[in-house]
């Protein structure tokens, strides 16, 4: 709207209207300076009117015909009132408002055009039952149309008024009424409506003010304004307004079609109106017009109402279709929103729902939280295909291990549950060991057989518990049952609740403890067995926590590797004693080819830049990497690719590599092929009662004849007692770490031992 304000194409054609008003007032008295300035103004609205249009031509390709007639209407017009508009300005004893047999021979010319394109201009109608009630309705309106043009054609109200002039005024009214119904009723109009209904209205107003009687049949400024000026004005802006339109908003889309329109009903309207007022007139022409018409109008309204009674039937009869639909795609849907994909079980939505329910109204509720073990080595080495028919097969074992009242239910993944709504713990307790049993019975997936298990977290409900926290509570007594090493089932009791409560205060805290200074680290030392002399130490961490005080070791780090805070961790143990070790080396002559062993856990092998992260720790320190020992445990790369990625790159940086607790794991020899260790430390389990029990002896043994067979060397923990030291000695150990030799020591403690190692081999030089 606002370019359309500011337009200057609008604004000169207002312009010119105005002005010609004006100057017709202005001439009063004078007729034929008024019929110039009246065919004078004409020209330029007719040129604006063949302009536009051609311009509409390259905007909308899909109307290039209709803007085409229109465009040549407006040439004609354009020629033919400028003819005229020459003719009265040099002829002037000739003027006149009516034009001459030039000027009328183009009028009609053009008007044929427009009459062309209103029917030629796509409809958008597309099934034969739109075309019919399209047309129904235009008939009406082109029936209304021709009663009116008949009745005042025929006999015009005023005798003023000739028959030539009312029956072209009355073709325009025909033509403007059978213009608006396309625009009304037809989905894919060539023009927006805003911009259509100024020229449809334009032969309304001619046809309305022509038919007038009184002054404005005078031809006073009025009657040329109304019957001349306006309408020419109406028809001018319309393909402009569609132009601008057009260049802000885009082309005019389709309409949206109405299941009905008004305008047929107001020409029904206007025909018996006529009828009316022509009733009187027994015997004229124009009575037996308006009587045919409203016979005719009449036909068309039953056929219209007849097709709308129809519309209805199959209307009703869709809709009575599309409930049904609805109802059974809404069952379906809550089932659906009720029931696992995969396993056809109940899912966690419902699970909660019914969970809430039983609590609030049945004593005894119990649940059984279900986690298969190795689930995942399925996946990894079968595929999940083969995963999935496993967790088909559980299903149906659960299902078949349950009372009939039991739930249960898919959380996700390959976790489920089972809600016991009566049957107390003793009863939970039963069905968790008769789903023991049934999983562990062999399957058969994809030509192999397998035995699956699982873990059981079995909880029971109190008064007052949440559906939340009975699940919190199976949940705990699952990963209890995962702790005491798999397929069992474990009961919740308050001391776990206390405990997993207290260790994930202390993950919490983990988070802090390297900002807050909390860790220190402590050394062993290694010593060679030959000469018990210190050749390196073993870096080990300390929490020295603000309230609880010091805490071990064995309490802390599993929780740091399960949270993930073992990275910031082990890379501030890296840092620190990388720089402890370049001090000493700094400091001590004897600890020149001292070796510092930092344990590093398998989620930090897999961490992404732990190889730049020890060399820039490496440099930062200035300490070479022959004096680094990375201790890994065999769990930690046991199969894992980017640990033994990482493993050869530490050696490629000149960094020691030792397999900690190393006959501990059950792949042991096999990594000894994959892993690029320099280092084998026997696990202290096979030390403690060496002395004692043969085999003990037999697994030392083997370790040590292959760490000589594979050029690695060999360390032996744990060692206590001098007896152990020989033995192991007589093995073929080189060095050896225990208490016998010393515990972890404070950085203070093992600088009064270098200062002593030192003194001693100056001593043995002088």
């Amino acid at each position: 709207m606002r370019g359309l304000r500011r337009d200057p194409v609008l604004l000169a054609l207002f312009a010119v209207t105005l002005l010609s008003f004006v100057l017709f007032g202005a001439f009063e008295g004078d007729p034929v300076r008024q019929i110039q300035v009246l065919w004078a103004a004409q020209v330029p609205m007719d040129a604006a009117l063949a302009y536009g249009a051609w311009r509409l031509r390259a905007l909308a390709p899909q109307y290039r015909r209709f803007w085409s007639a229109i465009a040549f209407a407006g040439c004609s017009f354009t020629v033919g009132d400028s003819f005229q508009a020459l003719h009265v300005l040099f002829v002037p004893a000739g003027a006149s408002v009516d034009g001459g047999t030039v000027q009328s021979a183009f009028f009609i010319a053009g008007m044929f055009s427009n009459v062309l394109a209103c029917l030629l201009f796509p409809q958008g109608l597309k099934s034969a039952r739109e075309k019919l009630v399209f047309w129904l309705d235009a008939t009406t309106v082109l029936v209304a149309g021709g009663v009116m043009a008949w009745c005042f054609a025929v006999n015009p109200i005023d005798e003023q008024l000739d028959r030539v002039t009312a029956s072209i005024t009355a073709a325009l009214v025909v033509v403007g009424a059978f213009s608006a119904t396309k625009v009304a009723l037809v989905p894919r109009p060539p023009m927006a409506r805003f911009a259509a209904w100024p020229m449809v209205a334009a032969p309304v107003v001619q046809g309305i003010a022509a038919f007038l009687p009184g002054p404005f049949q005078q031809h006073d400024r009025y009657y040329v304004f109304m019957v001349l000026l306006l309408p020419s004005l109406l028809i001018a802006v319309g393909p402009r307004i569609q132009e601008v339109t057009a260049r802000i908003d885009g082309p005019a889309g389709t309409a949206r079609r109405r299941p009905y329109s008004l305008l047929p009903y107001g020409m029904i309207a206007l025909t018996f109106v006529v009828f009316i007022l022509v009733l009187p007139e027994h015997t004229s022409a124009r009575l037996w017009g308006a009587t045919a018409g409203v016979v005719v109008i009449t036909a068309l309204v039953a056929g219209r109402q007849l097709i709308a009674f129809q519309d209805n039937v199959m209307l009703v009869r869709r809709l009575d279709v599309a409930v049904d639909r609805l109802t059974d795609q809404e069952t379906r849907l809550r089932e659906q929103a009720s029931t696992d994909g995969l396993t056809g079980l109940a899912n966690r939505s419902r699970f909660t729902e019914e969970l809430r329910r039983t609590l609030a109204g049945r004593p005894g509720t119990a649940v059984l939280l279900i986690d298969l073990d190795d689930f995942k080595t399925v996946n990894d080495t079968m595929g999940h295909a083969a995963g999935d028919a496993l967790l088909v097969e559980v299903a149906a074992r659960l299902s078949a291990a349950v009372r009939d009242d039991d739930l249960v239910t898919r959380l996700g993944g390959d976790e489920f549950t089972v809600l016991l709504p009566a049957g107390g713990c003793d009863g939970a307790m039963r069905i968790a060991e008769e789903i023991l049993r049934r999983l562990g019975e062999p399957m058969t997936l994809e030509g192999r057989i397998i035995t699956t298990r699982a873990s059981i977290g079995v909880a029971c409900a109190r008064p007052g518990d949440e559906p939340s926290t009975l699940l919190s509570q199976a949940d705990i007594a699952m990963y209890e049952a995962k702790r005491r090493g798999k397929s069992t089932c474990v009961h919740y009791s308050d001391e776990m609740g206390t405990r997993i409560a207290d260790e994930d205060e202390l993950v919490r805290e983990l988070g802090t403890a390297v900002e807050a200074g909390q860790f220190t680290l402590v050394y062993q030392p290694i010593v060679r067995l030959g000469d018990q002399r210190m050749t390196g130490v073993e870096a080990l961490i300390r929490w020295n926590h603000p309230t609880r005080g010091p805490v071990r070791p064995d309490n802390f780090i599993p929780l740091a590797e399960r949270s993930g805070h073992i990275v910031s961790i082990g890379g501030w143990v890296l840092r620190e004693a990388c720089r402890q070790a370049a001090r000493w080396r700094a400091e001590f002559p004897a600890a020149h080819d001292l070796t510092v062993n930092v344990n590093v856990a398998g989620r930090q092998l897999r961490t992404g830049g732990f190889v730049a992260e020890v060399a820039a720790a490496l440099s930062d320190a200035g300490l070479p990497a022959s004096s680094l020992c990375i201790e890994v445990t065999e769990t930690a790369v046991l199969d894992d690719e980017e640990s033994a990625e990482a493993m050869l790159r530490l050696r490629g940086l000149g960094v020691r590599l030792a397999l900690d607790d190393f006959g501990t794991a059950a792949s042991s020899l096999g990594l000894l092929l994959t892993v690029p260790v320099t280092t084998l430390k026997l696990d202290r389990s096979f030390v403690e009662s060496i002395t004692t029990a043969g085999r003990q002896v037999a697994v030392a043994t083997a370790v040590s004849q292959m760490a000589t067979a594979l050029e690695f060397s060999s360390v032996a923990e744990g060692i206590e007692t001098d007896e152990q030291r020989e033995l192991i000695h007589r093995l073929g150990y080189q060095y050896g770490q225990g208490y016998l030799f010393d515990r972890p020591l404070p950085p203070g403690e093992v600088d009064r031992r270098l200062a002593a190692m030192t003194a001693e081999s100056r001593a043995s030089v002088a």
